[in-house]
């Protein structure tokens, strides 16, 4: 019987899922600002948005964006059996490809990039995360995260 560290070595490549449409409406937008105190007038400011933007309306920050990724993941299921904690591990490379405007719906398709034991019991996961925009051709962003699993071996 092949290992978990074989297994997962053996999709990488592999589409894991896609997830749900997930709705970036003003009020989430609104509460990343106030999180983050990010309240750059292009994210929250509707009138002059609506007024002065190419976009005609305010857009999701592109870290609230990045920041939907574990949600969208967990419900793909990224995580196999026999793994006792998953663990975020940081992030070797992020692409903001386009805006997402107020109201917009995004969800994310990720891949297996690699699978890596880091010592015993520790698995490095590389993912490709692609959060498309409903009805747009261009995705929000491209990002490679890191998860470290750890297993009960």
């Amino acid at each position: 019987m092949p290992s978990l560290l074989d297994s997962l070595q053996d999709r990488a490549g592999d589409e894991l899922g896609v997830s749900s449409w997930v709705t970036i409406d003003q009020d989430r937008i609104d509460a990343f600002a106030a999180c983050t105190g990010d309240r750059q007038w292009i994210h929250v400011d509707r009138e002059r948005a609506a007024r002065e933007s190419p976009f005609g309306r305010t857009i999701a920050h592109g870290y609230l964006t990045l920041s939907l990724l574990p949600m969208m993941n967990e419900e793909i299921g990224i995580v196999p059996e026999g793994v006792a904690s998953a663990l975020n591990y940081g992030s070797d490379k992020v692409r903001f490809l386009a805006p997402v405007p107020s109201g917009s719906r995004v969800r994310a398709r990720t891949e297996l990039v690699a699978a890596l034991e880091k010592r015993p019991g520790q698995i490095l996961l590389t993912l490709r995360s692609t959060v498309e925009i409903e009805g747009e051709e261009t995705p929000a962003l491209v990002a490679d995260t890191l998860a470290l699993l750890l297993t009960d071996a």
